[in-house]
């Protein structure tokens, strides 16, 4: 005895993505081993920022203990974060919500 196809056909349940479109924040946490001088050339060098954003942002490190110093898609941000840790600072990233 053969089967009978079903009259209807479901719409597959698909689970909204969240997330995809929202940009990352690319973070740089303080640490105690990098100098403020050093901490703000290497924002400068890598995010092309002026000498006071640069300066701005690693005082923010100093004394707020972190800073957002990037934002952009996932794989900008995770490249970002390497070029940070070659640096040696300590940073990390998270989906801005």
């Amino acid at each position: 005895m053969a089967a009978s196809a079903p009259l209807e056909v479901k719409e597959p349940e698909v689970e909204e993505v969240t997330g995809l479109s929202r940009p990352w924040k690319v973070i740089v946490w303080n640490d105690p081993i990098n100098l403020m001088s050093y901490v703000a050339f290497v924002f400068q060098k890598l995010f092309g920022y002026s000498k006071e954003k640069a300066h701005k942002l690693m005082m923010d490190v100093h004394t707020k203990g972190k800073a957002v110093v990037a934002s952009g898609p996932r794989e900008k941000s995770e490249l970002d974060v390497f070029r940070l840790h070659e640096h040696g600072l300590w940073a990390t990233m998270e989906n801005d919500s």
